[in-house]
């Protein structure tokens, strides 16, 4: 029974409505007026005739329309399947390509890839490559070793006594704020001249080093001066290196006295405010310094921490976690009389980017108040290290305590937790100027294998929260040739431009004597590292032979991926490593889970699996299948693994004939190069090349235009065997030239693409090869040029049937421009050959849908009519079923499709919104499309995303917020003698010395000074077909003003055919769907940490050696100023600002050497 149409206000059932208006297809406002005065004519199936509009006309009022029932929509689908399916089969040429494949079976070869043995050649590659860098790693580090053993101290080494390249020197000079006199220090330094070199990515010298010195360290000091003189011979290792190995990228070695000596020599990429780096800081020299670490921090909050301390203490608690790596795990505590953690983490957790963010965030809110208590503050620390129930380093495990001072040294505790054997070590830190006994500290410090600091000001909170790696480095030092092993870091950003690199490590030890009884030297010299760039890994990985979805990956012990497809961060910070887990790299699944951690433990493995995967435009979902293959990469901590659809298990080779290839002519005598010549373009179609490697000396063009002339003009000198070329990519274009202008031949060129309302046909293959006909069409053409990075033709391999894809708009944007009826709609398939049982896909075709024209056709599909020429008659009386075309006034027809993004609609009104997510059109239907489960929501993350930096606000970098005393305090004698008087006055003057500490963010002051955006999280959002299958109609309960709709999948395609009500009521707004991408902050990192993905450390730990020599564990005195100084010193800073002098930092008294 048909159920009748509603008016809004009027329960259900109603009064039926009357026929309505016919709107004509200049309805649209402003559509007549704009459009071309000449234009094809429409097919006569597209227009109706005026006369038959009459009897819809005649008699207002006497009949009645009520909603189509569902045998009617039913009827509707199929009518729109067929035709949808008779275009592509005249115009696709599905078939037709089939039989041209197979009538030049001659010219190809079917190959296969072999998942195992294929992987297995990769791994294999990887590791001999590798293995070379390792190489070239060992003879640095012994000769380091070496050199600085026979090195003699000298006491009075002067800065004219060394000569070398300073790599921050020509910044220096050019920097008008810098004084003559820092510019006279510079006499000593190199100048060099620097070519160009693309494997650098940079201007070299290959003849010398370079020297990079962090802005906070002294140049002229004896430790400094002394390095700078046993280093210099490193120089020569390092030519000799490259000579032996050409590829060598940046070789380096970081001192542990702050010194980087890298080769070859190129200047330093000064950032426009102060130069932060600090080698003792990077990922890799982190990484290769020390045994991962389980570490406890912390911070002293009793009431006697003054303003300025505590802000020295949070600044300092920043700076520590800043030297943790992915390796360590870490909490943070504050204590007074009792200890709690800073944040929502109540145990250990793995110090990550996105977990020391949280800590840092959390540390900005401490507040003092209260007394001293030690012993609550070491309790929680010893009892977080010793929970056993949770994932962490089980490595080293150290306690670091900032504190302003304190009488009490909980002798009780230590005896009950780490005595006798003393396997935490504690670090204490007396943070800020004051007059307390330092002993206490000390001793907790000495007596715990740890070591004592002072932080008087924020001058020494880099220098020393990073000293505490030379403690945990003696077990390692001591352990010898043992420790003597070769690391490989996360995926990081190069200091110095080359892009992405991972880097080996190697420790060098002091191999010196140390002290009249020749003790063994504790002392780490630093860390050698040399680089690998991913791109030089990427090369040895098969590509264009694995399909458009096929992929090669690989991850690190952290799960962490160091070769992904997906692997693209938009923007990086040199200060953290690029942390993409394989899990977010991809949609995670309980199956990927399960191959994550088979990876990392090391094992061989291969699973098929079903999944879903995310279009290249990250608009769409698709549930495919994907065998994944694996094996571990010896001799390092990665594993490799292998992607591949059932489809691509085969490809195609092109075999050129002997004769031709025994021609030695150039490419372009061959007999389907013309194919490729634009002359060719006005009868065969416009042709795009893929921008791929084909030979050696092809200029690269971002312009395909371009870049296809370049490749003619090669072609031109090229034979089809040259050594310099890629003779798979080559012939594989040669071949699919022809094979697609065969297609032209035989299809496209007889056929009137206007009596089908269509723009232009196209076909893309394997091969790289894109042929869009007629010729004029590729004007409009948008699509990549390359086929394996283009949204259609990879969705098109993984779905069966007709692909459509609407244009994409932005909702953000102007509407979609109708002007010139270019606007098209896309409608792809793959063609799958099937060659002696072999099944494969090489390439897609499809048509491009007038959509203004495909609309009106739309309507006429979706009505009643039972001849082309005759619309519905609904005579007095009489009831009849609404349709799309005569009641679209009344009846809102859409075609939707996977993704929920608008294709088609018989509302004129809407067709400058086509491409857009339904729910932006009609929000309510939307929802009840998605409660109805014909769509499913998918949300992920993507952490690699670059954000607009937020507007500059109160809560800046710490030095905006500088302790400002009041009058009272002025007035009161007793503030000019605190300890926050004396320390005001030391970080004002340090803030002179360092001028822009009151004004630089710390995080702009680092890094690439191009950079305007950050790093950031945002939220996506997309939506897939759900469960449902069938015609289902249903009801939009709201009152008065419920709708009735009706939804049916169009069988082999991706869209959805969607007949409602149209709403007349505004009473039941529905919430908006949406699915756009949206910032945020991400996961609750508070519930992700009770979850921790499965990670394994680095194999070995050096946390321990009997023979370790814990004497040295620093020394420092009380300072209790006078209140004379105090005095005139705080007068004379408010009386007067003096000139900036120049910073005399010098390094840590425990370097000497």
């Amino acid at each position: 029974m048909a159920v009748p149409a509603r008016t809004c206000g009027a329960s259900r059932p109603g009064p039926v409505r009357t026929a309505l208006r016919w709107p004509g297809r200049g309805s649209r406002p402003g559509l007549s007026a704009r459009r071309p005065a000449a234009r094809p004519p429409r097919p006569l199936s597209l227009l109706l005739p005026p006369l038959l509009l009459l009897p819809l006309l005649a008699a207002p009022g006497a009949s009645a329309y009520s909603f189509p029932q569902q045998h009617t929509m039913q009827h509707w689908a199929r009518r729109l399947e067929q035709e949808m399916d008779g275009v592509m089969r005249i115009f696709g040429g599905v078939q037709q390509l089939r039989e041209i494949y197979k009538d030049n079976r001659n010219l190809f070869e079917v190959q296969e890839n072999e998942p195992q043995k294929l992987v297995e050649k990769v791994a294999g590659d990887i590791e001999s490559l590798l293995d070379r860098k390792v190489q070239a790693l060992k003879r640095l580090a012994d000769a380091a070793e070496n050199f600085q053993k026979a090195h003699h101290w000298q006491d009075n080494i002067k800065e004219e006594d060394i000569t070398y390249y300073d790599a921050k020197a020509d910044a220096e000079l050019d920097d008008p704020e810098r004084d003559d006199v820092e510019r006279g220090s510079k006499a000593s330094t190199l100048r060099l001249d620097f070519v160009e070199d693309s494997n650098f990515k940079n201007k070299v010298n290959y003849s010398y080093t370079a020297v990079q010195i962090p802005t906070d360290i002294y140049k002229g000091s004896t430790v400094i001066l002394n390095e700078l003189n046993w280093t210099e011979a490193l120089e020569n290792v390092f030519i000799e290196n490259r000579r032996q190995d050409p590829t060598l990228l940046w070789q380096v070695f970081g001192s542990a006295t702050g010194v980087t000596r890298y080769y070859p020599a190129t200047p330093w990429r000064a950032p426009k405010k102060i130069d932060l780096y600090d080698v003792r800081r990077r990922p890799w020299y982190i990484q290769g310094a020390s045994s991962p670490k389980d570490m406890v921090i912390i911070v002293d909050v009793s009431g006697s921490v003054s303003g300025l301390t505590l802000k020295l203490m949070k600044t300092s608690v920043c700076e520590m976690l800043d030297t943790l790596s992915d390796d360590d795990y870490v909490n943070v505590a504050s204590f007074n009389e009792k200890a709690q953690p800073v944040s929502c983490f109540t145990h250990l957790v793995q110090a990550n980017v996105r977990n020391k963010k949280v800590f840092k965030e959390a540390v900005q809110g401490m507040v003092a108040k209260g007394t001293t208590g030690y012993k609550a503050g070491f309790e929680y620390a010893f009892d977080q290290l010793q929970n056993s129930n949770i994932t962490r380093a089980n490595c080293n495990k150290v306690i670091m305590m900032f504190t302003d001072g304190g009488e009490d040294r909980v002798q009780d505790v230590f005896e009950k937790y780490n005595w006798p054997n003393r396997t935490v070590r504690v670090f204490t830190f007396s943070v800020g100027q004051h007059n307390y006994d330092v002993t206490p500290l000390q001793w907790m410090a000495c007596t715990n294998k740890g070591y004592y600091f002072e932080i008087p000001s924020i001058g020494a909170i880099r220098i020393n929260t990073q000293e505490y790696l030379d403690v945990l480095g003696r077990p390692m030092v001591l352990a010898g040739k043992e420790a003597k092993q070769v690391q490989w870091t996360n995926v990081y950003e190069d200091a110095l431009g080359l892009g992405l690199v991972v880097t080996g490590t190697l420790p060098v030890f002091n191999l010196t004597q140390d002290g009249p009884g020749e003790k063994k030297n504790q002392l780490i010299l630093g860390v050698m590292g040399i680089d690998v760039a991913l791109n030089d890994i990427k090369r040895l990985t098969p590509n264009y032979t694995l399909g458009a979805n096929g992929y090669v990956f690989a991850i690190d012990l952290n799960g962490y991926v160091l070769l992904h497809p997906n692997l693209k961060p938009q923007t990086t910070n040199f200060r953290e490593p690029v942390t993409l887990d394989f899990l977010d790299a991809e949609l995670e699944d309980e199956n990927k889970e399960e191959i994550r951690r088979s990876m990392i433990d090391g094992n061989k493995g291969h699973k098929q699996i079903r999944t879903l995967v995310k279009s290249l435009d990250e608009r769409y979902i698709d549930e495919v299948m994907r065998n994944y293959t694996w094996v571990p990469i010896r001799s390092t901590n990665y594993s490799l693994g292998l992607v591949l659809p059932p489809y691509s298990t085969f490809y195609l080779q092109a075999n050129l004939s002997d004769q031709i290839l025994q021609v030695k002519l150039p490419i372009s005598k061959l007999k389907d190069f013309e194919f490729l010549l634009p002359s060719s373009f006005e009868s065969e179609g416009h042709v795009f090349i893929a921008p791929r490697e084909y030979c050696k000396d092809l200029n690269a063009s971002d312009n395909n235009t371009e870049f296809l002339k370049n490749f003619i003009e090669l072609m031109e000198k090229v034979t089809p065997d040259s050594k310099q070329c890629n003779n798979f990519l080559l012939h594989n274009l040669i071949l699919d030239t022809g094979i697609t202008q065969q297609l032209v031949e035989r299809v496209w060129r007889d056929q009137d693409l206007n009596t089908y309302s269509l723009l232009a046909v196209f076909a893309a293959t394997d091969g790289g090869i894109t042929r869009v006909f007629p010729n004029k069409a590729a004007e409009d053409w948008t699509e990549n040029p390359e086929p394996f990075n283009a949204s259609f033709y990879r969705r098109s391999l993984d779905n069966h049937g007709y692909v459509f894809k609407p244009p994409q708009q932005d909702v953000l944007l102007r509407p979609l421009e109708l002007e010139n009826d270019t606007v098209g709609i896309l409608v792809s398939t793959a063609v799958e050959l099937s060659l002696g049982g072999r099944t494969l896909r090489p390439a897609v075709v499809g048509v491009k849908l007038d959509l203004e024209a495909w609309a009106e056709k739309f309507k006429v599909l979706a009505s009643n009519r039972t001849h082309q020429e005759q619309p519905q008659k609904c005579g007095p009386n009489s009831h009849c079923e609404m349709d799309c075309e005569v009641n679209n006034e009344d009846l809102l027809c859409v075609l939707i499709d996977d993704g929920g993004f608008l294709v088609l609609s018989n509302q004129n009104h809407q067709w400058d919104q086509v491409g857009r997510f339904f729910s932006e059109v009609d929000a309510n239907l939307m929802l009840a499309l998605y409660n109805n489960s014909f769509y499913t929501r998918k949300e992920s993350y993507d952490y690699q995303a670059a954000c607009a930096p937020l507007p500059p606000g109160n809560l800046g970098a710490a030095p905006r917020g500088i302790f400002v005393p009041t009058i009272a305090d002025f007035l009161n004698l007793a503030w000019w003698t605190s300890a926050a008087a004396w320390s005001l006055f030391q970080q004002l003057l340090y803030g002179l010395i360092y001028h822009s500490w009151f004004h630089a963010d710390p995080a702009e002051a680092e890094g690439n000074p191009d950079v305007r955006e950050s790093s950031c999280v945002m939220k996506q959002t997309q939506y897939y077909f759900g469960s449902v299958n069938a015609s289902y109609n249903a009801i939009i309960d709201c009152g008065n003003c419920s709708r009735l709709f009706h939804a049916q999948r169009l069988t082999n395609t991706n869209l959805l055919f969607v007949v409602a009500e149209k709403p007349l009521c505004s009473q039941c707004e529905a919430g908006r769907l949406l699915q756009k991408e949206t910032h945020s902050d991400g996961p609750e990192q508070c519930e992700l940490v009770q979850r921790p993905r499965y990670r394994r450390g680095p194999h070995i730990c050096f946390d321990y050696n009997a023979t370790e020599d814990t004497s040295d564990c620093g020394r420092g005195a009380s300072f209790p100023p006078s209140l004379g100084v105090l005095v005139s010193l705080q007068l004379l800073l408010l009386l007067s600002l003096p000139p900036r002098p120049q910073p005399q930092v010098r390094a840590h008294p425990s370097r000497r050497l």
